[in-house]
């Protein structure tokens, strides 16, 4: 089974490249700080759920990397909250992606507290 088939990833990867598109909007001067940091926690998420999905024969690394992600996550809603705040993006858009990110960190924790479900051995 590859990181791919993923429910987590796949609309982790889905999210931040509606963001990626979002942020093409914003103003050239935010390039080097808001959209940056929002592009980059937004596609985290995939990579860090991809590193831990690969090191699952360890359970404490497994954990770990499904923490790492569900921060990363985090991270894209505090983003989300000064695109809102600088007027970049509408309440409407902040509402779609927010609720999408929170159904990432719940599909996120499961992983987290169920490794044995995504092969992780005890």
């Amino acid at each position: 089974m590859s990181f791919k088939t993923l429910l987590a990833y796949q609309k982790g990867f889905d999210l931040a490249m509606e963001i990626f598109l979002i942020s093409k909007r914003f103003p050239k001067s935010e390039k080097f700080s808001l959209t940056s940091q929002i592009i980059r926690s937004s596609r985290a998420v995939c990579s860090v759920i991809a590193e831990g999905y690969r090191k699952r024969q360890y359970e404490k690394h497994f954990k770990s990397k499904m923490s790492d992600a569900d921060s990363e996550n985090s991270e894209t809603q505090l983003w989300l909250e000064f695109a809102l705040a600088c007027e970049y993006i509408s309440n409407e858009e902040k509402r779609k992606l927010e609720n999408k990110s929170e159904e990432i960190g719940k599909l996120i924790n499961y992983m987290m507290f169920n490794p044995e479900k995504f092969g992780v051995k005890k």
